[in-house]
């Protein structure tokens, strides 16, 4: 390749073609999908990009297809929340690794406020990216119903309440794990369960609340609204909650906290109380993050399969992108014992 003024050119598609021995538009086609290409023309062609260091165009790519060739991460969440919760930051992690295996730029955008939301509408609607991984969705948010109508490709994370039959998504199976700690307390011989719940205009804190309620009747045991408080998902949450229950309910001998997080704060007012966990208190957290090994002692908790939500997400969106109609899939969960409970 020629250099100007000592610098190496960029390598072009005419330069892929002519390194593989092939056309042109086989180049092209590799590059948009690989359809209608022999498996070892593409071989060729890959190993050509590989050696001239070719990189897509993706501006003039996208003047030709109408496409961006990138894809939006949108936390609907104050950006504090984004820094606090450890959930976030692994999703975002294994997104970005999933859209990268395909060499597809991620775009992070917080949408916490009216503000924030109005300008990354404005951004998405304008069509600088092919579609949404819509993250932390709350009842009633006025985002999703938006990039329906503007026929945004949009999966969510998590079960969008209100809107199952408008777009994808991919979820853990919340109640079901919920059901899982439930058993487990039980099973300790604990009697007075409580719960740290997630805000209810959430499908997590939903689908967490109904698992903790079905299996505290399926074991014989009485839901008593004293032993259930609605926290945020934060730290500071669920320490406030530890003090509601303890005022309300002195005898609860467990907790079942909605989040690894909230579980953290509920610790905090528990060793500050003098209470011994888990011999005067059990405490079980869910999604296994971080915050769960971070606990002290280590937090019992149910697993979320990030690595596969992630992955499940970006290939729905893709799919989506491409035409196919909305999927759901929902993932099982695993609990996982450790010395709080």
């Amino acid at each position: 390749m020629s250099t100007t003024a000592g610098r190496r050119r960029p390598a072009t598609i005419h330069d892929v073609a002519r390194e593989a021995g092939v056309s042109r538009g086989t180049v092209s086609r590799v590059l948009n999908g690989g359809h209608y290409v022999s498996p070892a023309a593409k071989a060729a062609v890959d190993a050509a990009i590989r050696r001239t260091g070719y990189v897509v165009n993706r501006h003039a790519r996208s003047l030709i297809t109408g496409k961006s060739d990138s894809v939006a991460f949108l936390l609907t969440e104050p950006q504090e929340r984004f820094f606090e919760d450890p959930n976030f930051n692994v999703l975002l992690r294994a997104c970005t690794q999933a859209l990268a295996d395909r060499d597809i730029p991620l775009i992070l955008m917080i949408a916490g406020t009216e503000d924030e939301r109005r300008r990354n509408l404005r951004y998405i609607e304008a069509g600088h990216v092919d579609g949404v991984l819509l993250v932390s969705s709350h009842s009633g948010d006025p985002v999703v119903a938006r990039l329906h109508e503007a026929g945004v490709p949009v999966v969510a994370c998590g079960k969008p309440l209100g809107q199952t039959t408008r777009i994808g998504y991919v979820a853990a199976d919340d109640r079901d794990g919920a059901r899982e700690m439930v058993r487990h307390l039980y099973a300790t011989g604990r009697r007075r369960i409580a719960t740290v719940t997630g805000p209810l205009d959430t499908p997590g804190g939903v689908e967490r609340l109904a698992g903790y309620r079905e299996t505290l009747a399926a074991c014989g045991l009485t839901v008593d609204e004293d032993l259930i408080v609605t926290g945020d998902y934060s730290r500071a949450s669920g320490a406030e909650a530890a003090r509601t229950l303890l005022e309300r309910a002195p005898d609860t001998d467990a907790v079942f906290v909605a989040s690894d997080l909230m579980a953290q704060g509920v610790l905090d007012t528990l060793a500050r109380a003098g209470k011994r966990v888990p011999e005067d208190i059990a405490v079980g957290g869910f999604d296994d993050s971080p915050a769960a090994l971070d606990s002290q002692p280590p937090l019992t908790t149910i697993r979320q399969p990030w690595d596969r939500i992630s992955a499940e997400m970006v290939r729905t969106l893709l799919a989506r992108i491409a035409g196919e109609d909305p999927a759901t899939v929902i993932l099982p969960t695993e609990l996982v014992v450790r010395a709080s409970a």
